[in-house]
């Protein structure tokens, strides 16, 4: 079992920055690959960034590249999201996820464990 907890949304003008945080606990950290996902209202879910268990690997959709930065901290057992210049259109509630065997591409059913999300608003 491995329990995520999510932190960092809020109210944000288009424009700013915030920083999402998932704190996992439960399993060895550093051998578990990580993904940030987000779903807007009537939407599908989608994938927004993905982490190597070892932190040399990044992927990231499209829309988000040169804004989000994906990083971990394997002292502190945390995933970071960085984003930055954000724009209304990335309004959603924002979850991590883990795969127990190191997977983090764009694959939702290849996730493990999911926190509970936290939500991000971006005005105009």
């Amino acid at each position: 079992q491995v329990q995520l907890v999510e932190s960092g949304g809020g109210l944000v003008q288009a424009g700013g920055s915030l920083r999402l945080s998932c704190a996992a606990s439960g399993r060895t950290f550093s051998s578990l690959g990580m993904g940030w996902f987000r779903q807007a209202p009537g939407k599908e879910r989608e994938f927004v960034a993905g982490l190597s268990s070892g932190g040399r690997t990044t992927n990231y959709v499209d829309s988000v590249k040169g804004r989000f930065t994906i990083s971990r901290d394997n002292a502190k057992n945390t995933v970071y999201l960085q984003m930055n210049s954000l724009k209304p259109e990335d309004t959603a509630v924002y979850y991590c996820a883990v795969d127990t065997r190191g997977y983090f591409g764009v694959r939702r059913d290849r996730y493990d464990y999911w926190g509970q999300g936290t939500q991000v608003t971006v005005s105009s």
